[in-house]
């Protein structure tokens, strides 16, 4: 199956040519000057950051978004009720998110060798909880067990360990993804994408701008309460893309075939500062 995607929810900023100079000084920075230069782009948030310390940082490579609209009421019997879900024009969303992880470190030390870096792919919804928007997490399959572990426990988010192989193709990002771990349902990704197009942003209350810009996770703690992750990066810069999907049974976890075409966004790299998990 292939899909494109269409350009009509994307917009150039005025000062677009200034941005991709900017983003190429970036590139040059070392990762952790780099994730840090992310706090010095505020004003797109839609609240402030927390006023607490970040804990920890990575940066998202080659990340794409694949959305499939779905009705609330089939998601109602696996999202806890005290999340709300949180709809666009009456309709929910489910997004698969292949990318790899790069640069991943805690607060004041360098990304460690060789555990810093891995594939990782996701699926959630989206929800809001006190007017902020934010993301609802299905599934988390990543190719590193000391990510697996670490994430479960100071995020509380269903993590699990897949054998996952990512390689770039004739300019496409080829992607492989199988769930191993024994305590979750299979779940199996293999596909090929690419961008399509210069990375612009997203219009400001567009389908995309409301998937995409998002700056938090929701969960609950042991007593069933609602907990939030809040993190922080500069603005998307999106681009269109084009996926063929050989298998993709990501969905069938929580009983959904995600078929149709989705549609499309891809981001080569975002630089990303995480907090701690705090009640809602």
């Amino acid at each position: 199956m292939r899909i494109s995607a269409g350009a009509s929810v994307l917009q150039v900023p005025p000062a677009a040519r200034g941005t991709r100079f900017r983003r190429r000084l970036l590139e040059a920075l070392p990762v952790p000057r780099r994730q840090r230069h992310a706090l010095r782009e505020l004003a797109h948030r839609p609240w402030p950051i927390p006023t607490g310390p970040w804990i920890l940082a990575q940066s998202w490579e080659r990340q794409l978004f694949a959305h499939w609209p779905v009705s609330p009421r089939l998601l109602e019997p696996v999202v806890p009720p005290q999340i709300p879900l949180d709809l666009f024009e009456g309709r929910a969303w489910i997004s698969v998110t292949p990318f790899e992880v790069t640069g991943l470190r805690t607060r004041g030390l360098p990304p460690p060798p060789v555990f810093s870096r891995f594939p990782e792919i996701n699926v959630r919804t989206y929800a809001v909880v006190g007017g902020r928007p934010g993301v609802y997490f299905f599934s988390l399959d990543a190719a590193s067990s000391m990510a697996v572990a670490v994430a479960r426990r100071a995020y509380r988010l269903p993590y699990h360990r897949a054998r996952m192989a990512v390689h770039e193709e004739d300019g496409w990002i080829v992607y492989r993804s199988q769930r191993v771990s024994r305590d979750g349902p299979d779940a199996r990704f293999e596909g090929r994408y690419r961008p399509v197009g210069q990375p612009r942003s997203a219009a400001p209350g567009s389908l995309g701008d409301w998937l995409a810009e998002r700056y938090c996770l929701y969960t609950l703690d042991s007593e069933q309460r609602i907990m939030r992750g809040d993190i922080h990066h500069p603005p998307w810069p999106l681009q269109e893309a084009e996926l063929e999907i050989s298998s993709n049974t990501m969905g069938s976890q929580i009983g959904l075939e995600l078929d149709g075409e989705p549609f499309l966004q891809y981001a080569r790299r975002q630089d990303v500062l995480f907090w701690p998990l705090r009640p809602a």
